[in-house]
């Protein structure tokens, strides 16, 4: 994540983050072959191609019906915007801004594992390896935070690199976030941990959840791309709520209400931050 200053100068960018090295050309091509392996790899893993969705895979743990905090799925539309974001990522990183950035030198192997490790989750799932997947899942949302901190650097390629750097990686480190809370719920609970099933403990989980999304937005300067993935994930628990097993008026305006909190907050500090530029200019 960012303090205040380091955000601001990733807003307005600067001339002089140029990577050090000579040949950016390697890092770069592997970025590009890694990333669409992992989309394909991802794609199979998931269903979309005529295999198990993940719904429907390890039992079913993970469906929308599975416990308190899985969100309806309809949310998981978010990935064909994340993967869009990923394929143009892996591709701009051929063009010269690119392969000149220093942000762009020190994000790219993180960029690529976080998409193997993407991949890799939907195989856990697809195997039945409930457990594995909840250590994929946190490995992977930690990288996706150091990759929130290299997007504190300074940013050289204009609104092109907004769009498919801090967009698609705010994008899937807000998704990630409620993904991850929704992935140890379901295995808890598949694994006969029934207080995970527990309409308060969901309620816990879902605070829990906006609280660590609140904190991102604080510490990071009000990004908005995360703040907006974990809403979305949220806003579709509090629609899952609706019916089901774990219908409950308690859970959905919990989880709706956390959604609009995290996203007022991230708007309310990214204004604060502005205003304050602003004053100092």
């Amino acid at each position: 994540m960012t303090d205040a200053h380091a955000y601001s100068a990733t807003c307005h960018g600067s001339r002089d983050d140029r990577a050090t090295d000579h040949n950016p050309w390697p890092m770069a091509i592997i970025t590009l072959i890694g990333v669409a392996a992992a989309i394909v790899m991802a794609f199979i893993g998931s269903g979309a191609l005529g295999g198990t969705p993940v719904a429907e895979a390890a039992g079913g743990a993970l469906s929308a019906d599975a416990t308190p905090l899985a969100p309806a799925g309809t949310a998981f539309s978010i990935w064909s915007v994340i993967y869009i974001g990923l394929a143009g990522y892996a591709i701009w990183q051929l063009f010269p801004v690119a392969r000149r950035s220093a942000r762009q030198r020190v994000l790219r192997p993180w960029a690529l594992l976080s998409a193997l490790l993407n991949g890799a989750w939907l195989w856990t799932v697809q195997l039945d390896a409930l457990w594995l997947s909840v250590a994929v899942i946190v490995v992977l949302l930690a990288v996706l935070i150091r990759i929130m901190y290299v997007l504190g650097r300074p940013r050289t390629g204009g609104m092109v690199e907004l769009a498919l750097t801090d967009g698609t990686f705010g994008l899937y480190f807000g998704w990630v976030l409620v993904a991850a809370f929704a992935n140890v719920f379901a295995t808890l609970s598949a694994n006969g941990f029934t207080a995970f099933e527990d309409i308060t403990v969901g309620v816990v989980g879902i605070i829990v959840a906006a609280g660590v999304a609140i904190a991102a937005a604080l510490l990071d300067g009000g990004r908005i791309a995360p703040a907006l993935a974990t809403s979305w994930g949220l806003a579709w628990v509090a629609v899952a709520r609706t019916e089901g097993t774990f219908d409950a008026p308690v859970l959905t305006w919990t989880a709706a209400g956390a959604a609009i909190a995290v996203l007022v907050v991230a708007i309310a500090r990214r204004a604060m931050i502005a205003s304050t530029t602003r004053r100092n200019r």
